[in-house]
């Protein structure tokens, strides 16, 4: 084990990438394999082994995967029971009654992920400030064990009205059905969430114990495979914030790691804006199967608090803590196909990577966006991963000319470009969604793109946006596990607090966010890695007296310790205005809830700078010329093949370009411009050549 080095792994639902960072040298290798659905661990192995390294010398491994998130969409969790207060065993399938389509008369509701049958009631109640009200029957408790039993349930979630004020009766009814179901996954709500809307609490526990068997065996197995391997170090995984968390605590609170590959890729993004000097920058992630969006702006990683999986019409609310991600079931592997009408459609539906796309050889026969880039020129068949991996270039036309171009009575590269059209405006609303949607002005922005095929759509996904500044990233096919070697411990505390902020007392505050910062500070300590340093951040959600819905506001210590309410008013109307375009100053506020972040700072691996170059001419990275088809109007154009390991800082390069690397090609488009920086990412302006 070398001191300091830190591997990283990054499950995606095409790849897994690997990324070690050795201390003693200062050097990053890099590992990319086809991930193994049935046996996820191999997939990390196969990647460690690319990397040419082995778990036994890391201090840390890292890791993020989409097992949660997946369990969840795909509805293969474990058969899970809920018990909540008597009179309110409906209240998660009521939810909020809210009618997202209001003139669809086929819409329909969430579904939830208990059945009404393995719903109990509790004899108890707690009232809004925590009094008991109706003391716990301790026989009903039993009673609804003899029914977990005879329904053979293995996971349980509890969720009792009111206990963000007061957990006792939820802790007691947790160790009365540990006692009665050892071999059962149990979570109380109080464990993951201490804010009100009981709705929202009861969610986020049931999705916690639905996922829980399977995440905490998957955890459980790649446990077990570290020290079989001889790992000594710590093994630490990625939140749904970016930040990192024992595998201990990952295993009782799975669905903390839901958005953890996202995650990860935004937590890299920032360190590259940081490392740069960008304020205002969007992260742009496209794999094998989604493509997701976040945000950096004036040097932040936007978060937000509540996640809702399925999406916003169908989905079930996640009261975590979590990185801004919007997410579209659009990626290489995306499958396009035809509607009863005709009308072309990509996505979500993938090929996965077993069979994957058709060009892949694996026994596919549903053309994708990956084969759609290869009939294009787009990607080389024979350098695809490197040269590992060799592409069937007629398959691919076969897939599309069968399945759509014929039907439609058209060629098969128009086919190929309507499939990369539809794809990059899909992938456009997940741009869109965490910044037009939230009161930005993405044009505005960079798009920071990654992941294997993000660099192949990310001129198209700006052009639909109106960007005009793109970065491409080093290794960006590996650039979520990078962005995981810069990831800190991080732990949320959180408690719904009602006060209107004229009449509140804001010593008394503070003493609340110090205790939910002392809270942290001592997960730090138990979580077996020393930090280099500790930073807390403080907020509130906030809204105007009346109001139904908050927004979270950062609290600057210095404004509560002067005791400057005009301070804290002034910085919530901002954020108002931003995000609703409105704000009333004059009218009252209240907190509803207090959040403190406290952030364990872990070493970072430094950015390599590449050599310069004697002139700005690349001609000397220029290995092959290949006809690549853009547009009906721009048919199969000469086009040059840089290798991106021999472009050096400086040089420049007019398009039409490809770039490839080892996991990833990088389109650059005829009147767009490329330069290279000191640190090797790629710089791209559009239509600066026209």
């Amino acid at each position: 084990m070398r001191q300091g080095s830190r591997l990283a792994a990054d499950i995606g639902g095409t790849f897994t990438d690997v990324a070690y960072f050795d201390a003693s040298t200062g050097t990053l290798s890099l590992g990319k394999s086809l991930s193994t659905p049935d046996h996820l661990v191999d997939g990390i192995a196969n990647g460690v082994d690319q990397a040419r390294t082995r778990f036994r010398d890391a201090e840390v491994f890292l890791h993020g995967s989409t097992v949660a998130i997946n369990t969840l969409l795909e509805r293969r969790g474990a058969r899970t029971a809920l018990l909540i207060t008597q009179g309110f065993r409906d209240i998660y399938e009521i939810g909020r009654i809210n009618r997202p389509d209001a003139y669809n008369l086929f819409f329909s509701k969430h579904v939830p992920l208990v059945e009404r049958a393995s719903r109990f009631e509790v004899t108890e109640r707690l009232t809004a400030d925590g009094e008991v009200h109706v003391p716990l029957d301790e026989a009903s408790v039993h009673r609804i064990c003899d029914e977990l039993l005879a329904q053979d349930i293995e996971a349980v979630a509890i969720l009792l009205l009111h206990c963000y004020a007061n957990p006792s009766h939820e802790i007691r009814v947790k160790q009365i059905v540990q006692q009665r179901l050892p071999h059962v996954f149990v979570t109380a709500s109080h464990e993951l969430s201490q804010e009100y809307r009981e709705f929202e609490r009861c969610s986020t526990t049931v999705a916690n114990a639905y996922v829980g068997p399977i995440v905490s065996r998957y955890v459980g197995e790649i446990e077990t495979r570290l020290q079989r391997e001889g790992f000594e170090g710590s093994f630490l995984l990625v939140q749904s914030t970016g930040g990192l968390y024992a595998s201990g605590q990952a295993r009782r609170e799975c669905v903390r790691m839901l958005e953890s590959g996202p995650a990860a890729g935004v937590v890299g993004a920032h360190a590259l804006c940081d490392r740069l000097g960008i304020g205002n920058a969007i992260a742009f992630d496209m794999g094998g199967t989604t493509a997701k969006a976040g945000v950096i702006l004036e040097g932040r990683v936007l978060t937000g608090n509540l996640a809702l999986v399925g999406g916003y019409n169908q989905g079930l609310p996640v009261q975590i803590p979590l990185v801004d991600v919007f997410e579209v079931g659009t990626g290489g592997g995306s499958i396009a196909e035809l509607d009863h009408g005709n009308a072309l459609h990509v996505g979500p539906r993938s090929a996965g990577a077993d069979p994957g796309p058709a060009c892949y050889g694996r026994g596919g026969v549903a053309p994708t966006v990956t084969d759609a880039n290869l009939v294009l020129g787009r990607l080389s068949p024979e350098r695809f991963l490197g040269g590992q991996m060799q592409l069937d270039s007629d398959a691919a036309c076969r897939a599309i000319e069968t399945r759509i171009a014929a039907p439609l009575g058209i060629s098969v590269q128009q086919a190929a470009e309507g499939i990369l059209r539809i794809a990059a405006t899909k992938m456009s609303y997940a741009v869109k969604g965490v910044s037009t949607e939230r009161g930005l002005d993405a044009a505005s922005f960079t798009l920071i793109a990654y992941g294997g095929a993000g660099p192949l759509h990310a001129s198209a996904v700006a052009r639909e946006i109106g960007m005009k500044h793109l970065i491409i990233p080093r290794a960006p096919g590996h650039f979520c596990a990078f962005g995981m070697l810069h990831s800190d411990l991080r732990y949320d505390y959180v408690r719904t607090s009602f006060k209107k902020l004229e009449e509140a007392h804001l010593a008394e505050i503070m003493e609340q966010l110090d205790a939910l910062a002392g809270q942290g500070r001592k997960a730090l300590a138990t979580g077996g890695v020393a930090p280099s340093s500790v930073l807390v951040a403080y907020s509130a959600d906030m809204r105007y007296v009346g109001q139904e819905h908050s927004v979270t506001v950062e609290l600057d210590e210095a404004s509560l310790r002067a005791e400057d309410k005009a301070a804290i008013k002034a910085r919530f109307d901002q954020v108002h205005q931003q995000r609703y375009g409105t704000c009333a100053p004059d009218e009252p506020v209240e907190i509803v809830t207090l959040r403190a972040a406290t952030t364990g700072i872990m070493p970072k691996p430094p950015m390599e700078r590449i050599a310069r170059a004697p002139s700005e001419a690349a001609d000397a990275a220029c290995i092959a010329e290949r006809g690549v088809y853009f547009s009906e109007d721009q048919p199969r154009m000469p086009t040059p093949v840089y290798r991106r390991d021999m472009l050096l800082a400086g040089h420049r390069i007019v398009g039409p370009a490809l770039i490839e690397e080892h996991a990833s090609t990088t389109v650059l488009f005829p009147e767009d411009a490329l330069a290279v920086d000191e640190y090797g990412n790629l710089h791209i302006e559009l239509g600066v050549s026209r």
